[in-house]
């Protein structure tokens, strides 16, 4: 069993290691261009690739995206009473607790641990949270800019969404691309996983750790709060195998570094943010082969 878990999870340290290793080292990384690149193309072509790959049933993919969405509901209700009992700023904590990393992280821990299978499902997540955090998560931590009408224009041109149709509808009406899609797709989106890994380490290496006891309380909530709340909600919606495994994981993800980029964007207290980013990432690393282990 300890063989399987390090081989599930070794990809995952190592590729973050590898980009915490170079950013100390002081050489160059456009984490810019390479966010575009992973956003724009290789993840696109992930999410088309995967739902080439395997065979799911529409009612499975549904399922696995409405629990997540039931997830991270109440880690809005949840988060939300806590930072008004605590006389904290909305804007600056509730991000960190309501979008954790399901990119970067979660989704090459779902392929490792549940195969294309789990991959797949993974990406039925965050689909989910990156609709929420692109639509909800700006209204949060961004003045508004623009009428409803285009911005949800924008949000409805990002290859991501466009991306996300196109799957829904292979899926839908089982159509199969054809081999030069295929295997163009394939290529495309195989260097998402490897950049997101190397630039989750990056990120990691240029974070601070400040206040720390706060950071814990809401890393805590966000890592261990939000593994219970998967275990609650795949268990409300008689989840099992691998759509429950993906669940859990990716609801037991550490706070997204892209709330941190948001934070420092909109002067959303990028510290304190910085810092459960941070806290939160060391222990899920702690978590989830304990998580793993039960999983599998």
């Amino acid at each position: 069993m300890f063989n399987e878990l390090f081989a599930i999870m070794a990809p995952t340290i190592i590729g973050t290691a590898i980009g915490w290793c170079w950013a100390r080292k002081g050489l160059a990384f456009p984490a810019e261009f390479v966010s575009k690149l992973v956003m724009n193309i290789g993840t696109p072509c992930l999410i088309v690739s995967a739902m080439a790959k395997v065979k799911l049933s529409t009612d499975i993919m549904a399922s696995v995206s409405l629990t997540y969405a039931l997830v991270m509901l109440a880690s809005l209700a949840i988060g939300l009473l806590i930072i008004r009992l605590l006389k904290l700023d909305v804007a600056t904590f509730l991000p960190a607790v309501l979008f954790p990393n399901t990119g970067n992280m979660g989704l090459p821990l779902c392929l490792f641990a549940f195969g294309q299978e789990g991959l797949a499902l993974g990406l039925g997540a965050f689909m989910v949270m990156m609709l929420a955090q692109f639509t909800l998560g700006l209204l949060i931590v961004a003045p508004a800019s623009g009428t409803w009408k285009t911005r949800s224009l924008a949000l409805a041109k990002h290859p991501v969404i466009l991306a996300m149709a196109l799957a829904v509808l292979m899926l839908i009406f089982q159509v199969r691309l054809p081999r030069w899609a295929a295997n163009t797709v394939d290529i495309m989106g195989g260097f998402a996983i490897p950049l997101m890994m190397i630039t989750l380490g990056v990120s990691l290496a240029t974070l601070r750790l400040t206040s720390w006891p706060r950071s814990l309380v809401f890393s805590l909530l966000r890592v261990a709060g939000g593994a219970a709340l998967g275990f609650v909600m795949a268990g409300l919606m008689h989840l099992d195998g691998a759509a429950k495994g993906v669940v859990i994981l990716q609801a037991a993800m550490p706070a997204a570094v892209m709330n941190y980029v948001l934070a420092l964007e909109y002067r959303r207290g990028p510290e304190d943010v910085a810092a459960i980013v941070l806290l939160s990432t060391l222990l899920s690393f702690l978590l989830i082969p304990a998580l793993l282990l039960y999983l599998l």
